[in-house]
């Protein structure tokens, strides 16, 4: 049974910082790309950063220069590191890999909201 399980999201202010991690089973993180996702209430899902089995990040637009997406084979780990958080950042944030994203499998998430 494979399994997505984010951790690390909490409530924060503007200009704060918050790193949220994902364990994955199965290997899924060293055999994969994985990709951390975000849903804001009443908005579509949307990538916001992904990172290759040979450590190629890419990241959109909105959180280029403040978020740092990382993996951990050995723990099976992928990590967000969040810098420079803003309301706009708030989300529930998912972690998947490109094989259970086409299988439509995802966990359960974590909520991050930027409030002042």
């Amino acid at each position: 049974q494979v399994q997505l399980v984010e951790s690390g999201g909490g409530l924060v202010q503007p200009g704060e910082t918050l790193r949220l991690s994902c364990a994955a089973s199965g290997s899924i993180v060293r055999y994969d790309a994985m990709g951390w996702y975000r849903q804001a209430p009443g908005k579509q899902r949307e990538l916001v950063a992904r990172i290759t089995t040979t450590g190629i990040a890419i990241y959109a637009d909105s959180v280029k220069g403040r978020f740092t997406i990382s993996r951990d084979n050995a723990k099976n780990t992928v990590y967000l590191q969040m810098n420079s958080l803003k309301p706009e950042d708030t989300a529930v944030y998912y972690c998947n890999s490109d094989r259970l994203n086409v299988m439509n499998f995802w966990g359960k998430g974590t909520l991050v909201t930027v409030s002042s």
